[in-house]
């Protein structure tokens, strides 16, 4: 790869062809990358719209308008909106916000936190985003900031390339910048495939390094975060057998016995205790130049 380190179109790909993005991991487990919240979309809601979540957002949208994003007045495309997670502050903030979700019961809630806004303040557009014709839409630079956060939807640099052309001034994408590491699974892994679970760099270093080949400006940060949950025995193995078919592993009766049989072992209280660790990246990409500096 050394030989094209400055080739983009070796590099978009080599992103095309990984084959390991979060989108192409839920396909191959059967799963549906547009309805993969459907069974965790109320809990989802109330972890987003939790003290701990609500200073999460605060801390993206600080971090935004640091680097100039201002909201008043502004149109703001929200790309995987959840239940509105992000849409429902950018309109606290006086933007008019349209908001992309797939999923029947985040997009249920998500009518329901925006209910107090303006029908003129806020849209919601159920249907999934890479179906959506762009020019036909009139969404070609519509907006002035297109943000999509930890979504699927971003899987190569064409994805990356449809979401610029609907932004006027700023496009946001955040992704996992490495293999999220679940404190579970890294003890639940040995024992079903006989390995110690490997973390491995993800599809941010192809998003970076292409955004920089092809001349964009833009302003990146990658940080480490980590939550404790607390769950049942139950959910704990029901979210472990998820966990390992997304990655590609057997979910037989056999192995659900392993699982299950550990789990009792180690936590006989029946109160699990799983920590979340990873590092996630954020870029902010700036689609008009700003003025340089007079000297002289």
């Amino acid at each position: 790869m050394m030989n094209d380190f400055y080739n983009a179109d070796a590099w978009e790909k080599a992103w095309k062809e990984s084959g390991d993005n979060a989108a192409d991991k839920m396909k191959k487990a059967g799963i549906d990358p547009t309805r993969s919240f459907d069974p965790k979309a109320k809990s989802f809601n109330e972890q987003s719209f939790s003290e701990e979540g609500k200073a999460r957002t605060t801390r993206i949208i600080s971090w935004l308008e640091s680097h100039g994003v201002r909201f008043e007045q502004a149109s703001v495309l929200d790309i995987g909106a959840a239940s509105g997670v992000f849409s429902v502050p950018f309109a606290e903030r006086g933007a008019r916000v349209t908001s992309v979700e797939t999923s029947p019961p985040l997009v249920e809630l998500l009518h329901e936190n925006l209910a107090r806004f303006p029908e003129d303040q806020v849209e919601i557009i159920h249907e999934p985003f890479e179906e959506i014709d762009v020019q036909a839409r009139g969404w070609s630079q519509g907006f002035d900031l297109v943000f999509v956060s930890m979504c699927p939807v971003i899987h190569d640099w064409e994805s990356v390339e449809k979401v610029l052309r609907c932004a006027r001034q700023y496009a946001y994408i955040s992704m996992p910048a490495d293999t999220t590491e679940l404190s579970l699974m890294k003890e639940i892994w040995p024992i079903v495939t006989g390995k110690p679970f490997q973390s491995k760099p993800t599809e941010m270093a192809y998003l970076l390094h292409l955004l920089y080949l092809k001349g964009y400006a833009y302003e990146s940060l990658v940080t480490r975060e980590t939550k404790t949950m607390e769950l049942s025995a139950e959910a704990a193995l029901e979210q472990a057998m998820s966990w390992l078919h997304v990655h590609g592993q057997p979910v037989d009766e056999t192995v659900r016995q392993q699982v299950a049989d550990y789990l009792a072992r180690a936590y006989p209280s029946g109160k699990v205790i799983n920590r979340q660790s990873g590092r996630f990246g954020k870029v902010l990409i700036r689609l008009q130049d700003e003025s340089m500096p007079h000297f002289g």
